[in-house]
């Protein structure tokens, strides 16, 4: 394997000048640098970067833990994530959680172990007491959390205006002539799907339609068992609800799992709206009316967020909070309700 004595010796350049070249710590005259670069090039060199995080104490790594890589809404927030690291000289590592607290934990663990400079966490959809929680967060390093924003935490955070963006779907859901709407909602226990669910009693009461209990159905982000709690309060015509929003994409598709097991078509026989878009390309027929988070933004701002604490740029004691707007896309499964 090659060293870096050897690069600087096809180079006939110092160690300390191929250093320079390879970290971008010192600036290095054009021509030094061309030479050195073909040498890396032809010895087909690869620095040691562990070794020099050993020496410096950095290793310009940040981690980010997700639920799900499956769910088309994470791949996205973990491109903006990577990519606003990238133009600050850092690298990303993404670990999935699969929603489960111990993993979670664990990977936790893990990115510590790996040297990583700070984290972006999007908490796991399992109840958590407040001081488990308050030791997950309260770690050695900066950590950011994102898309899912923990109760009574104090921590520097990222995410959709959930109340807002809620109601904006249900009061268009209203306005296409939808009066008994359900709701399909995920974990609970998570305060992004509560308030999803306050947004849509808000937009019910503006309207001035009651809040029927029946109509509020919840569910997890598995949408097998959400497809099966569907099918259930569908079956019945005469309690059937004439439109149903969803708080998130998983739950989403076990709402359409339903209505395909239920005999029903979107939007002839029940309209339909929900959070998040169900895949990267538009591929379902009718196409899906959909509350779009800006997934690539909320990483961004997260990891900019956090490579500035970091860096010593960002200065405040107390928590930073970014809340990004959603946009609503309409299209055909609401176009009518009833």
């Amino acid at each position: 394997m090659p060293s870096i004595k050897k690069v600087a010796e096809i180079a006939g350049v110092s160690v300390g000048t191929v250093s320079h070249v390879i970290t971008g710590s010192v600036p290095v005259s054009e021509p030094l640098r061309l030479k050195v670069q073909a040498a890396i090039r032809d010895l087909n060199y690869h620095p040691n970067h562990l070794a020099r995080s050993l020496k410096t104490n950095k290793t310009h790594t940040l981690g980010i833990i997700v639920p799900d890589l499956t769910i088309s809404f994470f791949p996205q927030l973990i491109r903006g994530a990577e990519t606003a690291a990238r133009q600050r000289g850092y690298s990303l590592i993404a670990v999935n959680s699969d929603d489960d607290g111990e993993r979670q934990k664990n990977l936790l663990s893990l990115l510590r172990s790996q040297r990583v400079e700070g984290i972006l966490l999007v908490i796991a959809a399992v109840p958590t007491p407040l001081d488990q929680l308050t030791r997950i967060l309260d770690t050695s390093i900066p950590m950011v959390c994102l898309d899912r924003i923990p109760d009574r935490v104090p921590v520097d955070s990222v995410s959709v205006e959930d109340v807002d963006a809620a109601e904006m779907g249900v009061a268009h859901l209203i306005a296409m002539g939808a009066r008994r709407i359900a709701i399909a909602t995920g974990a609970i226990a998570l305060k992004n799907e509560r308030q999803r669910l306050q947004g849509y009693k808000q937009a019910l009461c503006k309207a001035g339609i009651p809040v029927d209990e029946s109509l509020i159905w919840h569910g997890n982000f598995r949408p097998e068992d959400v497809n099966a709690i569907c099918t259930a309060r569908l079956s019945g015509p005469a309690t059937r609800p004439d439109a149903v929003f969803c708080t998130n994409g998983p739950t989403a598709l076990g709402v359409l799992r339903a209505f395909r097991d239920c005999g029903l078509i979107t939007p002839r026989d029940i309209a339909f709206a929900t959070f998040d878009e169900l895949t990267v390309d538009d591929l379902f027929s009718p196409s899906i009316t959909t509350v779009v988070q800006p997934a690539y933004d909320i990483g961004s701002r997260a990891a900019q967020i956090l490579l500035d604490r970091i860096e010593g740029l960002a200065t405040q004691t107390e928590s930073i909070t970014v809340r990004l707007p959603a946009i609503l896309k309409i299209r055909d499964s609401s176009r009518r309700a009833g």
